[in-house]
């Protein structure tokens, strides 16, 4: 099977498994990613990225093969984050009256 008969038969599906796999080193068995498994895993989800990310992460790779690389603000509003309240660099809020 050739690499363009692969990413023709990649479903978003195998897609998903694959970049968990590369994300937390392991297959969903719980089995650990060999350097060669991960690096053509990494290969694989980077071209199916190229050919088929309409709506690129932080840093991923969009159609066309180019990096995507989101600012700040892109993620906030991704994220929802349009709420005034807070500073611009909270990562997390809490009433310490409630705890």
């Amino acid at each position: 099977m050739d690499l363009e008969q692969i990413l023709q038969a990649m479903t978003p599906e195998v897609y998903q498994r694959l970049m968990t796999a590369v994300e937390i080193g392991k297959w969903p068995d719980g089995t650990a990613l060999t350097h060669e498994q991960r690096d053509a895993t990494m290969q694989a989800v980077m071209l199916y990225q190229s050919r088929n990310n309409q709506d690129a992460e932080h840093m991923s790779i969009e159609v066309g093969g180019e990096i995507k690389f989101k600012s700040k603000a892109e993620l906030k509003r991704d994220f929802g984050e349009n709420e005034p309240t807070g500073s611009v660099d909270d990562i997390a809020r809490f009433n310490h009256s409630e705890l």
